[in-house]
């Protein structure tokens, strides 16, 4: 497969929340025959509190410490299709392990699309109780240049088997 020829020994899915990274990032990983992590729930896991909580209780600056040692502890596996947080992206010491350890793909999400899919979401910490549209195009303006350096960019506005099979369909036009 292209990636181990390329010394890249993971996927990373990166995008916005809502993007679809966990959904597809499952299924891609069963398609492949990869381990599936995703970022968050590796931290809920491994810390017992929700995301929600440690941003509450700790904070931003104390969660994003956090996802930078847990994340740079699951690019050391291989085989693996990794779901990122939506915001790890932006931290350096995590992109450069990107960029080392994986072959990145961008879920490129229209911003009325993750409005409409977040709205009711009562888990995400950066909109709960906040203006979810203007929230969001922040948060993408502040991303944006990060998650456009992946190795792939698909538009998520597809459904989901159309979007493996275009992974899919990428990842072995190197072989």
């Amino acid at each position: 497969m292209f990636l181990s020829s390329n010394n890249k020994i993971n996927i990373t899915l990166c995008g916005m929340m809502g993007s679809g990274k966990s959904v597809i990032g499952k299924k891609l990983a069963k398609e492949i025959d990869f381990k599936f992590v995703d970022t968050d729930k590796f931290i809920e896991d491994k810390v017992g509190k929700s995301i929600n909580k440690i941003f509450i209780e700790n904070g931003e600056t104390f969660f994003r410490k956090l996802e930078e040692k847990m994340i740079l502890e699951i690019l050391k596996n291989k085989k693996t299709v990794i779901a990122l947080g939506g915001g790890s992206i932006v931290n350096k010491i995590i992109r450069n392990s990107i960029k080392n350890n994986s072959y990145n793909i961008y879920l490129d999400v229209n911003i009325d699309i993750l409005v409409k899919r977040l709205k009711k979401s009562k888990n995400r910490p950066l909109i709960h109780k906040k203006n979810i549209y203007q929230t969001i195009e922040t948060l993408i303006n502040k991303r944006k240049k990060f998650y456009s350096k992946a190795d792939l960019i698909i538009k998520n506005d597809n459904n989901i088997n159309n979007i493996i099979k275009i992974i899919l369909k990428e990842l072995n036009s190197y072989d």
